[in-house]
């Protein structure tokens, strides 16, 4: 977790906000708000928002600044993404929101240790970086982005390390989508655990 901010959370760097539709996993089609916060050092070949890597680019805004701007908008949810957000201590943030009676949603790779308090958490562990603790077992969905076979190893390693309850997803990488969706839709037919989730706000041409 970062800690070299001045305000341990109080403040977050924000690359970006804005209400949409969930275009991904469990979520799909439901509006929310997306918080997007710099900083990742988790690395993706194929990350589509690179942007978001160097927190330094982007400003340090107060938590309070953040809620007021979700409070303009009709919604009852927000969703916590990145970049890898628990670099940053999110307890503040959360606190906030829930106490306007939004429901917190968190995107993450589980890099770093889990903060804040959340209704639904989208764990997408990734190879070069493993999650750490013990949010496995506090995820609601896992998802896999599947680029290769090999990761289909990957997500069978780590479906057996979250809870019971926690909804199975593999998404093709968007670069790879022609090549690999035929292998997605393959496994899940002979693996009924197993869902294919799709990236539909790219379909839909939203953020």
């Amino acid at each position: 977790m970062k800690t070299d901010s001045p305000d341990r959370g109080s403040s977050l760097p924000l690359v970006e906000h804005f209400y949409t539709l969930q275009g991904e996993g469990y979520h799909t089609g439901k509006p929310a708000y997306f918080l997007r916060i710099g900083g990742c050092d988790v690395g993706c070949s194929w990350c589509d928002t690179r942007f978001a890597w160097n927190p330094d680019m982007h400003p340090l805004v107060k938590t309070s600044e953040i809620i007021k701007m979700v409070s303009e908008f009709d919604t009852d949810s927000v969703v916590v993404t990145g970049g890898e957000p628990l670099m940053w201590d999110l307890t503040a943030l959360t606190a906030g929101l829930r106490e306007k009676g939004y429901k917190t949603f968190l995107e993450t790779s589980g890099a770093y240790p889990l903060t804040g308090m959340w209704d639904w958490i989208c764990l997408s562990p990734k190879t070069n970086v493993p999650p750490v603790g013990d949010i496995c077992k506090k995820a609601g969905e896992l998802k896999i982005i599947i680029q290769t076979e090999n990761d289909f190893r990957w997500a069978e390693e780590y479906k057996e390390k979250v809870s019971p309850g926690c909804i199975l997803y593999l998404q093709p990488e968007w670069s790879r989508f022609d090549s690999v969706i035929g292998m997605i839709v393959d496994y899940c037919l002979k693996n009924i655990e197993w869902s294919v989730s799709l990236q539909s706000h790219k379909y839909m041409k939203i953020p």
